[in-house]
């Protein structure tokens, strides 16, 4: 599933053929995706004005002109494809299409239907059933030292699923929270509650690298993830350790090398020799 770099990646590509445009027509081409699509959507879409493109987590959130917000999110082969001018053809897969203004098309394929979308007011989209329990933003300034070392405190689960607990932290998902573990040199399968303030307190600004990092290189592009304009991302390449199982740990002076576990039925990559 896309996690927040590549959910933000495609946010910014979307802002220039969405971002205050007009909608001037919507085509709902089925009933659902993961759950039915809101009553009336095509004609709540059509002729309104995305005013504000903006990400909550995974999320992606188109606010109106008319006082609505749409929600979208990518699930797990959910694409935004955009074209200009010459416009490809319609496809199978292609759900819900986005006529906008200066003659661009964006285009929300999604081959599983595992995504969703959904509308709600504005001034209560916060309160929204997918997005009410979501804690503060990684890249937001409510997110610091002393807010995640008060959220951890005591805890008895192991830290790689403290920091996949939305209601912890928003927008990690399981790559990254990897990634993010092995440079800070933490076991994934060490209690949250067990570390010490300061290993909390360096976690703050390694999450902030690392998905500073992956929203610049244009996100991962595992599976049947794509930009907005159609193009791989290429974070994957920097992995250091999500998908190297086997191979040697590239922690500077480290011999040792990654391993593979299973934690809450997700795959977890670490390196037991440098990860304590």
């Amino acid at each position: 599933m896309p996690e927040l770099p590549e959910v933000e990646t495609v946010r910014r590509g979307l802002i220039p053929v969405m971002e205050g445009k007009q909608i001037i027509r919507a085509d709902v081409r089925r009933p659902d995706l993961r759950w039915p699509f809101p009553e009336n959507m095509a004609a709540r879409l059509t002729g309104k004005v995305v005013e504000r493109l903006r990400r909550r987590s995974k999320y992606i959130l188109a606010d109106l002109d008319s006082g609505e917000t749409l929600l979208i999110h990518l699930g797990m082969s959910g694409r935004m494809l955009i074209s200009t001018g010459t416009h490809p053809e319609i496809q199978k897969h292609d759900h819900v299409v986005f006529h906008m203004q200066d003659d661009a098309r964006v285009v929300f394929n999604d081959v599983r239907r595992f995504g969703a979308m959904d509308m709600a007011m504005s001034a209560t989209i916060a309160d929204h059933k997918l997005l009410a329990s979501i804690g503060p933003e990684p890249l937001g300034n409510s997110f610091d030292e002393s807010y995640l070392v008060e959220r951890l405190k005591g805890k008895h689960t192991p830290v790689k699923n403290a920091l996949l607990d939305q209601r912890i932290v928003a927008g990690l998902g399981n790559i990254y929270v990897c990634e993010v573990l092995l440079r800070a040199g933490i076991s994934p399968t060490k209690k949250a509650g067990q570390l010490s303030a300061a290993m909390v307190r360096s976690l703050v600004p390694i999450i902030r690298d690392v998905l500073g990092e992956a929203i610049e290189s244009g996100g991962s592009s595992l599976k049947d993830y794509r930009q907005a304009d159609g193009e791989l991302g290429y974070f994957q390449h920097s992995f250091r350790a999500y998908g190297r199982e086997g191979k040697p740990c590239l922690t500077t002076d480290c011999k040792g090398e990654i391993q593979r576990i299973v934690q809450a039925g997700r795959s977890t990559f670490y390196c037991a020799q440098c990860q304590r």
